[in-house]
């Protein structure tokens, strides 16, 4: 059931950010409603690989499938003047309206939350845009790794003396999914207290520098711009991700306290390193930095990276392997947690997607699904929730409204 049982969401999301903030919803128990079309599928999720097999289609894109577990999909053409007019008879029956399209959008299309209102006093309806409702930004085109630039994600990243680099995968728009369902789960706790709902603005570009304090409190508190570490922390040393023994293997360790470093070197077998005069301190480590990953790999390239990892965690020192995709597919440890499903889907069968990553002891959340087939749910959803009869959702469906 899970405690979000009862709860409907209907849902306007599309690329990420959105359609991962409804997932987690739909993840508590919510029943997540997809608003989709024929005339413009959703950009990045459904048209975007890896597809399943190698082999193109809108209901098999790795992407759409994962983000999507859970959700019922209808078609509606939002182009047309009386799907408008059935979006707003569902919202009655809704309790959470969700897009994550650019600023001022859904005013455009009718659909705002002033007029939502109307039809369901106590909605609570979030915006996911890429630079909030207000302030000059506001009409820029907000995909992930602009926001990533924004929030001084890739000024902060890269390597000493050089240039800014990107972060590997478009952080923000998860992020952003992520504060949009806790921003969802507070209104909801408000309106069981006030019986109000409210309106949410969430910006792409401040959920994702909230996460990027230490560069801006640094010139905040002193006036400069902290430098590019690579792999390499400010103050911790060592703090890398070192070659292991094999093709292409790697494992990360960081060491934080002076007692995890004297462990390192009783693993290592030179118990005498800890007390080296270049680096007896955490100090005179970040300045010999150089000498001592050059004496670390030495050691970490003779030996397997699970063994590395297996010797050091069992010393207290934190360290893991640099794990592949194919890794974590048959990780034993997801496996026997469960965090690995297999949900059944119609056209592509059984795909492992990344589930729930929390276990609640009173109320069990569970994947309740695959991702939905494009407009599988339209007839069911007009049926139970606006009372229509099999002919008239066909002649909508007909005359390119529910299409």
């Amino acid at each position: 059931m899970g405690p979000l049982s009862g709860i409907r969401v209907l849902d306007f999301t599309w690329a990420w950010a959105g359609p991962f903030c409804t997932m987690q919803l739909a993840h508590l128990g919510a029943e997540v409603i997809r608003i989709e079309t024929t005339a413009r599928p959703a950009c990045v999720t459904r048209l975007i690989p890896p597809f399943a097999d190698d082999i193109p289609g809108p209901n098999r894109a790795g992407y759409f499938n994962q983000y999507n577990m859970g959700k019922k999909s209808i078609l509606m053409n939002l182009a047309r003047p009386e799907a408008i007019e059935i979006a707003c008879e569902m919202v009655r029956h809704c309790d959470i309206v969700a897009d994550n399209f650019a600023a001022g959008v859904m005013d455009k299309l009718g659909l705002g939350y002033d007029k939502l209102r109307r039809f369901r006093p106590d909605l609570i309806m979030i915006s996911m845009s890429g630079y909030g409702q207000t302030g000059p930004f506001k009409g820029f085109i907000g995909y992930g790794p602009p926001a990533s630039a924004a929030a001084g994600m890739f000024f902060a990243t890269g390597y000493r003396g050089m240039g800014p680099s990107e972060i590997g995968i478009s952080y923000p728009d998860p992020n952003a999914g992520i504060f949009g369902a806790f921003a969802i789960m507070a209104a909801l706790t408000q309106r069981a207290l006030t019986g109000e709902g409210q309106y949410i603005d969430q910006s792409q570009w401040e959920t994702a520098l909230v996460l990027m304090p230490e560069g801006l409190l640094q010139y905040e508190m002193t006036g400069r711009e902290p430098e590019r570490q690579g792999n390499r922390d400010c103050v911790m040393a060592p703090h890398e991700c070192y070659r292991a023994a094999g093709d292409d293997n790697w494992v990360s360790i960081a060491v934080g306290t002076e007692e995890e470093w004297r462990a390192l070197c009783r693993v290592m077998g030179n118990p005498a390193l800890a007390d080296d005069p270049r680096f007896k301190t955490a100090s005179l480590r970040k300045q010999n930095e150089d000498a001592l990953d050059e004496i670390v790999m030495a050691w970490t390239r003779q030996h397997d990276r699970w063994e590395v990892t297996r010797m050091l965690q069992a010393a207290g020192v934190a360290a893991f392997p640099a794990v592949s995709n194919k890794d974590l597919a048959e990780d034993p440890h997801l496996l026997e947690r469960g965090f690995l499903v297999e949900p059944e889907h119609p056209e592509i069968g059984k795909r492992k997607h990344a589930g729930i990553p929390w276990k609640m002891s009173g109320t069990p959340c569970a994947v309740r699904s695959s991702a939905p087939i494009r407009g599988a749910d339209t007839e069911e959803v007009m049926k139970s929730l606006l009372g229509y009869t099999s002919d008239k959702v066909e002649q909508l469906c007909k005359a390119g409204i529910l299409a």
